[in-house]
């Protein structure tokens, strides 16, 4: 499939569905979805760039899809270049395990686990192409400089479980039934200016172009 492929379908999602997620986007605010434990709310612990950035980008994700793994290696650091670090663009990640249990499900309790003591990111960028297991959970925590046992015993009590769910639930609300899937919107856009649904791992020029559109 050619760029020009990508340009013409420019994630044109049904308006319906425009419709709801403009709603629910209003009803639900950002910060208070995925409640993590402590006092920290998930837009604090699971949100990359410069919380006041014009644009945001969030994704839903499974750290078992292997177009999320593709897009993390080769578009997300392009991304991350030339929008995250320099302030146009926050990133916030949503989990959407495809299965109930299982590795997916595993590895997002402990990205949200290591969440618990500040280091969600460090955890996140480590399970992508890996073991996903307890064991190798442990070794990346000791790797992190996670307390161990405060770790585990977070892990091994499902803590996050709810808050997981509640994420996918929020994604398949809003049309995904699959991995990944990204909105992008203004941060402070008005109640005409309907968010993009993005349903799979495009390319880096179309992100861009449709970041710079809305840059202008």
């Amino acid at each position: 499939m050619t760029p020009q492929y990508f340009r013409n379908i420019r994630i044109r999602a049904n308006r319906i569905l425009f419709t709801l997620l403009s709603i629910l986007l209003l009803v639900i605010p950002l910060y208070a979805v995925g409640k993590e434990s402590d006092s920290r709310s998930a837009a604090e612990v699971r949100l990359r760039g410069n919380p006041s950035a014009p644009i945001t980008l969030i994704e839903y994700s499974d750290f078992t899809c292997g177009y999320c793994q593709k897009f993390f290696r080769e578009t997300w650091p392009r991304l991350q270049a030339k929008y995250v670090e320099t302030g146009k663009v926050r990133f916030l990640y949503r989990d959407f395990p495809r299965a109930s249990q299982g590795p997916g499900f595993n590895a997002a309790n402990a990205a949200r686990c290591a969440g618990d003591q500040g280091k969600y990111w460090p955890m996140h960028d480590r399970l992508y192409g890996g073991r996903l297991d307890l064991s190798e959970f442990q070794r990346h925590a000791m790797a992190i400089g996670l307390n161990l046992s405060a770790f585990t015993k977070c892990y091994e009590e499902g803590r996050h479980t709810d808050g997981i769910f509640r994420d996918k639930e929020e994604g398949t609300s809003l049309g995904f039934r699959g991995t990944p899937g990204f909105i992008l919107m203004r941060t402070n856009r008005s109640s005409q200016d309907s968010p993009l649904l993005i349903p799979g791992a495009f390319p880096f020029d179309v992100f861009e172009e449709e970041i710079d559109r809305l840059l202008k």
